[in-house]
């Protein structure tokens, strides 16, 4: 099995948001990896991931970071392949990371997931390969199917909550 989805954070910190799209991606069943690059602290490294991420069968990036966050970016510098930026809220309430990713300059987008946004990062991942994949596309449908399901039975459940005042 390949890895088809790439999962890269800035540090193992970031784990904890990062599984959010890893889950995703596994429920799924879509081949990923998971690794730990820094854009300050193994710039040599991330050049390589991303000069090589399509050879080596990658077809969709999720990238998080948090503070300066110029993970995604740099990596779409260097890459053809699409890449999420997920911001990561490690100082000022995550906005410092969230303008980072999402302010690219023209030819380098990065698409951007709200702050910790791992999860639909990973849904992205999960639609844009879905284009191609016709059993991939069923499951994203199903899956807003039951999202939707969800809200429908959260509503039934709140129309049985009893208030004095309360008219339906």
């Amino acid at each position: 099995m390949k890895a088809k989805v790439s999962i890269i954070m800035g540090s193992t910190s970031d784990l904890p948001v990062m599984e959010k799209a890893a889950k995703v991606l596994n429920d799924f069943k879509i081949p990923f990896e998971i690794n730990a690059l820094s854009a300050h602290r193994t710039p040599a490294e991330v050049e390589k991931f991303a000069k090589n991420a399509k050879d080596n069968g990658i077809q969709a990036i999720i990238a998080g970071a948090g503070m300066a966050a110029h993970l995604p970016g740099v990596i779409a510098a260097m890459t053809s392949i699409p890449v999420i930026g997920v911001p990561i809220n490690a100082s000022l309430d995550g906005m410092d990371a969230l303008l980072s990713i999402a302010q690219m300059p023209p030819g380098i987008p990065v698409a951007t997931v709200g702050i910790n946004g791992a999860m639909n990062a990973g849904i992205l991942a999960a639609q844009m390969l879905a284009v191609g994949d016709e059993e991939l596309q069923k499951a994203v449908i199903d899956f807003k199917e039951g999202l939707k399901e969800k809200i429908v039975k959260a509503n039934h459940e709140l129309s049985t909550v009893k208030y004095d005042f309360k008219t339906n």
